[in-house]
């Protein structure tokens, strides 16, 4: 399946990055049996980190791009998990999102949703997910959003 994955990633124009190192003392994942627990990845592209809050400073559809690159992230760190090899990746588990946003922004769901249909795209059925999204009054470093991820591994 790393081809099919691999391929895919290639039609999308998506080459994933190197896994990131941690901010601070943690890891970036662990590994526990068959399930891949990966630390919070932040919304940041080649030119750095997105930051913004939803309802104030950023709209909804830039908020939906910035967790697709949390996703891409959490994709990094899955196939770090793997030896690097992406056909030990057999589902996506559950995404926690979470949404820099105003008390007044609700639509905290359909930002997080950049992710889901994301991985839906790459992955096909093994990208569905259970989920939660929420708010957070303010994140790391001023990002937009953050989401953890938990993935089956063979």
């Amino acid at each position: 399946m790393s081809n099919a994955i691999e391929t895919r990633l290639a039609e999308l124009g998506i080459s994933l990055p190197e896994a990131a190192a941690p901010a601070a003392n943690y890891v970036p994942f662990v590994k526990v049996g068959n399930l891949v627990h990966v630390s919070g990845q932040v919304s940041q592209d080649a030119d750095g980190l997105v930051k913004g809050k939803l309802g104030h400073d950023m709209e909804l559809e830039a908020g939906a791009a910035a967790a697709k690159l949390c996703a891409i992230g959490l994709l990094a760190q899955a196939k770090a998990a793997c030896g690097g090899d992406l056909s030990k990746l057999k589902r996506v588990v559950k995404l926690t999102g979470f949404v820099n946003s105003t008390l007044e922004f609700t639509d905290q769901p359909k930002v997080v949703n950049g992710a889901s249909d994301f991985l839906v795209e790459v992955l096909g059925d093994a990208g569905r997910h259970a989920r939660s999204a929420v708010s957070a009054a303010s994140l790391p470093f001023g990002v937009a959003v953050e989401i953890e991820g938990i993935f089956e591994v063979e």
